[in-house]
């Protein structure tokens, strides 16, 4: 039986460096944890705010939910002010 000859070596396929590839591969790998960083540094920041109100409005059971949302909303006018 006859080996067959490798696609590689020819004129369709277009030749990339292996460096090429890596670069790709770290750019692409190094955005995602970035934005995780963000969320997450958001959502603490979120929590600790909830949970302060919480606290301040006399520890009512019952109200996480209009804790959490008015956390967040200072929390993201603050951060993005309009």
């Amino acid at each position: 039986m006859k080996a067959q000859p490798s696609k590689q070596g020819t004129k369709n396929t277009p030749a990339i460096p292996q460096g090429s590839r890596t670069q790709e591969q770290s750019s692409t790998s190094t955005a995602i944890p970035k934005k995780q960083r963000m969320f997450d540094d958001l959502h603490a920041r979120i929590t600790v705010r909830a949970y302060e109100l919480y606290v301040e409005r006399g520890r009512r059971e019952g109200c996480a939910e209009q804790d959490w949302l008015d956390a967040e909303r200072e929390i993201l006018n603050h951060t993005f002010p309009v």
